[in-house]
């Protein structure tokens, strides 16, 4: 049964892995309108906490509430932007799962930065002093003002002669210099950091998405795998190496199936470098629920396998925006069951995930094997992993297939999944 809120067309395009204007905009949809529960749920626990918060963290949060509310007035669309970043939230999902207390406040000066990056991209920067907490200004999707005293300037903009700044600034009760200043956007390769202590983002080559290597909410505290492997350190990027692995992994996705480039575009909205290793639970990719849109990876080894970790991240990213809109599992269910590309053993909904993000990659493969415009390389190697995976994707779709965990909505799902795995495997047989 496909439920009534999601179109029969984009449910059948999601469940089949297929780029879709329509509903890439339904899952766009999605994200935001979790991604506004989760700041009421944010303003609604820092009013039931009251005086647990000291009156600082409470007066400053009011005050960087009202600056969005001002940002929203000015241009809502600017301002959902911003919200809807990946690592906005990753901050929320922390702080809302944080302890009440001081640990649940450590969390709350980053509204501020939310706040002014709304503020400068609705045109309505704040000018003035503005505090720094922990001498760090982060700017989602933007960048990262460092300064030591815990202060910054602003200026510009809002009616200001020329764009918004941000400087870095001497405290309250010191002569404030007057450095060179910078705006704070998505900048180009260069340094990272100027004079002024701040360090923009860059944006990938081709579209709006950005490297983002500055953010500090980009990877949980507790780092990402089994390894619990860290974000890059952001000192030593190789902004350049990335930005030719991303121009020729579009190329290619472009040569193959020119929609997944949209769908990526549209879709990805940051790649979060990290730290490369070797070793058992060190992970090549990696979504977090909290933050779909931004894809987690080690420097990738070639073009061909940064495309294929866009796919495969992307659709961690649709399922998860779709989860919000339409439940596929039901919840409390125990059973774990072995897939192919895992050593653990997997709850039913972590199946769901890797049989519906090893689906898209067979697509692609398959698609690649047949593409005149793709390296040979790349053809032989697509071919090689569509036969390895395809009775591998076969096997879990077989085991939800039986699974009793799954809603109505979730068979439906699966029952498409598993029409197009077929239909992958006979052009498979009948190309060969």
């Amino acid at each position: 049964m496909i439920p009534a809120s999601v179109p029969t067309d984009v449910f059948v395009a999601l469940a089949r892995t297929r780029p879709l204007p329509a509903a890439t905009a339904a899952l766009r949809a999605a994200i935001h309108a979790r991604r506004m529960l989760l700041l009421k749920a944010l303003l609604v626990r820092v009013e039931r906490q009251g005086s647990a918060l000291s009156a600082a963290a409470h007066r400053d949060f009011e005050d960087d509430w009202a600056l969005l509310e001002r940002a929203e007035r000015a241009d809502g669309a600017a301002v959902r932007d911003v919200l809807d970043y990946p690592t906005v939230g990753a901050w929320l999902t922390e702080a809302l799962a944080a302890r009440p207390g001081t640990a649940f406040e450590a969390h709350l000066p980053h509204l501020r930065g939310v706040a002014v990056a709304a503020a400068v991209r609705s045109g309505r920067a704040p000018t003035g002093r503005l505090a720094a907490p922990s001498g760090r200004l982060a700017l989602p999707g933007l960048g990262v003002l460092r300064s030591p005293s815990g202060w910054a300037r602003a200026s510009g903009g809002s009616g200001g002669a020329g764009p918004p700044r941000l400087t870095a600034a001497a405290g309250p009760d010191a002569v404030d210099p007057r450095p060179r200043r910078t705006r704070p956007e998505a900048g180009a390769p260069g340094p990272q950091e100027d004079a002024t202590g701040w360090s923009a983002l860059r944006k990938l080559p081709g579209g709006d998405t950005v490297l983002d290597d500055l953010d500090p909410y980009r990877v949980p505290s507790r780092g990402i795998g089994g390894a619990a492997a860290p974000a890059a350190d952001s000192a030593r990027t190789e902004y350049r190496t990335w930005a030719a692995r991303w121009r020729q992994a579009r190329a290619l996705l472009a040569a193959t199936d020119p929609g997944r480039v949209g769908e990526t575009d549209a879709l990805v909205r940051s790649v979060v470098p990290l730290a490369t290793g070797r070793g058992a639970g060190i992970p090549s990719g990696a979504t977090l629920r909290a933050a779909p849109g931004a894809v987690l990876t080690q420097m990738p080894a070639d073009a061909p396998d940064l495309a294929e970790t866009l796919v495969h991240e992307t659709h961690h990213s649709k399922l998860a925006a779709l989860g919000e809109a339409v439940a596929l599992c039901r919840p409390g269910g125990g059973a774990l069951h072995r897939v192919a590309w895992r050593p653990d053993p997997r709850p039913v909904p972590s199946v769901l995930q890797g049989a519906y993000a090893h689906l898209a990659l067979l697509d692609l493969w398959a698609r690649a094997e047949r593409a005149a415009a793709v390296p040979e390389e790349w053809r032989r190697r697509a071919a090689e992993r569509f036969a390895r995976y395809r009775e591998q994707v076969g096997a879990a779709l077989a085991v939800l297939g039986e699974s009793d965990e799954l809603t109505c909505a979730g068979r439906s799902f699966v029952r498409v999944m598993h029409g197009h795995h077929e239909s992958l495997g006979v052009a498979a047989r009948n190309s060969t």
